[in-house]
């Protein structure tokens, strides 16, 4: 049986790039395809691109719809998609031309599988190996470790309620996973390298600031205080305070002046060193 497959890509001010996205679309090896294109309110020649690649193939569909974000766009596409099976492709990025194949033999191999993903590679203003840290909830709820470009069945988006339209500045990958993952279910890395992700000047990633990532984290600690208190212990903002004290004292532990000042403070009751104040 040959599964039907939706590749979607939202697009937002990335013409430039979406011909590199769509031919890589075009090469794969695995057929039975189609391909949604969201233009998400692009004010840039996203449409015009888009429209040349739905007439040189009819597995290519086009989609305008006003500007509301990449979760929104990602839904839009999903929500009309035919495929049983999803893979996102952001407008910049590439994969290789086997890895819709090798994806749905692994799904066809084991049932249990909710998530299948493989190997990356970064581009651009900055290229290499892109070596994510193996797989597991305990990882997963430390930090995102598996990029947006993974196959799951329409079936979970549909169970957990699609990209979550909340993460306005980032993370949603992230979020979706833990969604799908967090009550269990099977993930496969390959062992091929099929993703490479494009790392621009202006990368969404890089422009998430310390205090947009807070509220983040505050936001997914509260929506799924169960996953993380499961796996961590304690919610993700609280383990990454913990974790920054710990560094913090190891840091300090390399001091032999604060080390003098423990010493003296629990034996004596008092410093010299005026550490008493950054002891605890």
């Amino acid at each position: 049986m040959k599964f039907f497959v939706s590749v979607i890509v939202p697009c937002y001010n990335q013409a430039k790039y979406l011909s590199e996205a769509l031919q890589s679309v075009l090469d794969q090896t695995y057929e039975n395809w189609e391909c949604i294109i969201v233009n998400d309110g692009s004010p840039d020649n996203t449409e015009e691109v888009a429209k040349q690649w739905v007439e040189k193939d009819s597995r290519f569909k086009y989609f305008y719809k006003e500007n509301g974000g990449l979760s929104s766009a990602r839904n839009t596409g999903i929500a009309i998609a035919k495929g049983e099976f999803i893979l996102p492709l952001d407008a910049d990025d590439r994969i290789s031309r086997d890895y819709a194949l090798l994806a749905i033999e692994a799904f066809q191999d084991d049932s249990s599988l909710k998530l299948v993903y493989c190997k990356a590679e970064k581009f651009g203003v900055e290229s290499g190996s892109w070596d994510l840290l193996d797989f597991s909830l305990f990882e997963l709820a430390r930090e995102n470790v598996i990029f947006c470009s993974a196959f799951y069945r329409k079936i979970e988006w549909e169970r957990v309620g699609g990209y979550d339209v909340n993460m306005i500045y980032g993370l949603e990958d992230w979020e979706f996973w833990i969604s799908i993952l967090k009550n269990g279910g099977g993930v496969k890395c390959l062992n091929h390298l099929g993703f490479y992700y494009r790392i621009k000047s202006s990368s969404m990633l890089k422009e998430l600031n310390q205090e947009r990532k807070n509220i983040l984290h505050q936001y997914l600690s509260i929506k799924h205080v169960d996953f993380f208190i499961k796996n961590l212990g304690s919610s993700i903002e609280l383990y990454n305070n913990l974790q920054e004290s710990k560094k913090c004292f190891k840091r300090k532990m390399k001091s032999k002046k604060f080390v003098l000042d423990i010493f003296l403070k629990t034996f004596f009751g008092f410093t010299i060193f005026n550490s008493r104040n950054n002891l605890y």
